[in-house]
């Protein structure tokens, strides 16, 4: 099929995540695909009083401002999708207002939430075995509760929830759907019956009536209003709802050959995962925290979500205030001049959640472990790649005692695709060869998931192949296995004890 779009075909891809957003024009043609960026825009978590929130209006007018810039383009464009960060949601009136604007996910409303959920409504096993989701207090479900047990006057108002791309979409089409990928990150779906579990939100008084209906990666919601269409100097066009889910739109754009590979979706947050026809919830996966998420085509993806660059995010963030700037190239020059395993951090754990000072968070862990705290930023921010590398393998090893086939390759995906160093680190961690890119795949995703819409693209694996002809990999090869391994047993040792105390 891909042979056929000898015209080039363009679609509109706003991808956007925790810290920034973009909108990229996607362009198909003779089965190779390429990007170009129109517009970037800062996302960013703000605060009043102790309640953080999303500024979705903000959001809403840098997507009308990524339109205007694609009419600019002057070419016919197929249509539009949108793919976000998961679990958050928006409430919708009566009369279709939005009821506010949406709590975020590191609001601390949720601290100790799922605890009190599973002592009052549904246990743990039991919500687990519905949902097969990885407990998290800042999935969809424990947000709810939380918002129950405030007595939320947005909650008790709403006549709709919606995930945040579908609210987006909503904003431009005036049409609600719950797209399959984005409802799947909220634990309350049910990942056999792709439909949402009604007993999860029944003990707490609410109804699925709550969400739209669930629509798959590739439903076309309905075509941009007449009055937006027009104030942007465009047709209206096709939204299309793509794989929601941010992840889920960079897993379908992993250039893999086979089926024998895990991914890691690398950026704020990490994502490692591997993809199934079915879900995997038994024991183990529940005792490893494991998640079923949604993915293109009706597949699953078995996934550990770990926090990634968040720490490196915040680190940075901080020295700025200081006065101390660096650039991607010297972040990476001065990790790579900084001592090895100095001390190590367990990326996951709850102190690295939403500190005020994360250097002071990381110094604070390395006393309580009894560990030398690094002197240095370029220190610091070898042993968060480090730590990140060997974190990667323990969830790994996760993966390899329940995939149905032997994990031979791991492709990085997302932004952290570019860091060559954390990928030799993660090769060296891991023991098996690392592909990097693309860095853009979440937008690779979702245009040439609006491609399988149009009729353009015919298969995952036809995706696939051409994102592995439109971009150079690098492939990493492991290194100093012997030196990673007693790191890794240090790396144990450290995480082990601080989860005890």
């Amino acid at each position: 099929m891909e042979n056929q779009n000898r015209d080039p075909k363009h679609f509109i891809a706003f991808d956007l995540g925790a810290t920034s957003g973009r909108t990229i024009l996607g362009t198909l043609q003779n089965g190779n695909l390429t990007l170009k960026e129109l517009t970037r825009f800062p996302n960013a978590v703000f605060r009043q009083g102790e309640r953080f929130y999303w500024n979705i209006f903000s959001l809403y007018e840098r997507l009308r401002e990524g339109l205007q810039a694609a009419a600019k383009e002057g070419i016919d464009i197929v249509s539009v999708g949108i793919d976000t960060w998961g679990v958050d949601f928006v409430a919708v009136g009566h009369d279709g207002s939005l009821l506010g604007l949406p709590r975020a996910y590191r609001d601390p409303h949720t601290e100790g939430i799922p605890e009190a959920y599973f002592s009052e409504v549904l246990s743990k096993e039991e919500v687990y075995e519905a949902t097969g989701i990885q407990i998290m207090n800042l999935n969809t479900l424990y947000q709810l509760y939380a918002l129950r047990l405030e007595h939320s006057p947005q909650l008790a108002a709403a006549e709709r929830l919606l995930f945040m791309p579908d609210a987006l979409s909503y904003m431009l089409t005036g049409r609600m759907v719950a797209e399959y990928t984005i409802a799947s990150t909220s634990q309350l779906l049910n990942p056999r019956t792709k439909r949402i579990e009604d007993r999860l939100l029944e003990g707490m008084g609410l109804s699925a009536r709550l969400f739209p209906e669930i629509v798959m990666p590739g439903h076309r919601i309905g075509t941009l209003l007449p009055a937006l269409a027009a104030e942007c100097g465009l047709p209206e066009l096709p939204v299309i709802a793509v794989a929601g889910h941010d992840t889920a739109s960079a897993v379908a754009a992993v250039p893999a050959e086979n089926d024998r590979f895990a991914y890691l979706s690398s950026g704020t947050w990490s994502l490692m995962g591997i993809e199934t026809r079915e879900p995997i919830i038994n024991k183990q996966t529940q005792r490893h925290n494991l998640t079923n998420e949604g993915g293109a085509e009706g597949t699953v993806c078995l996934l550990k979500n770990m926090t990634g660059m968040w720490i490196l995010e915040q680190c940075l963030a901080k020295w700025r205030s200081e006065g101390r700037s660096y650039s991607y190239g010297e972040v990476v020059r001065m990790a790579a001049e900084a001592g090895a395993f100095q001390a190590m951090i367990d990326p996951d754990d709850v102190s690295f959640a939403a500190p005020d000072d994360m250097p002071a968070a990381i110094r604070a862990y390395c006393r309580h472990t009894q560990q030398p705290a690094p002197e240095t930023d370029g220190s610091t921010i070898r042993m968060i790649f480090e730590s990140l590398a060997l974190r990667y393998r323990s969830a790994l090893e996760s993966l390899q005692e329940l995939a149905p086939f032997p994990i031979e390759r791991l492709h990085v995906i997302g932004g952290g695709s570019k860091n060559t160093l954390l990928n030799q680190f993660t090769a060296d961690s891991l023991g098996i060869p690392v592909t990097a890119g693309p860095a853009e795949a979440a937008a690779m995703g979702n245009i040439l998931l609006q491609a399988g819409a149009a009729g353009c693209v015919g298969s995952l694996q036809e995706m696939r192949s051409i994102i592995a002809r439109s971009i150079p990999a690098e492939t990493f090869m492991p290194q100093q296995g012997r030196v990673w391994n007693q790191a890794y047993d240090r790396f144990c040792r450290i995480t082990k004890n601080r989860a005890e105390q």
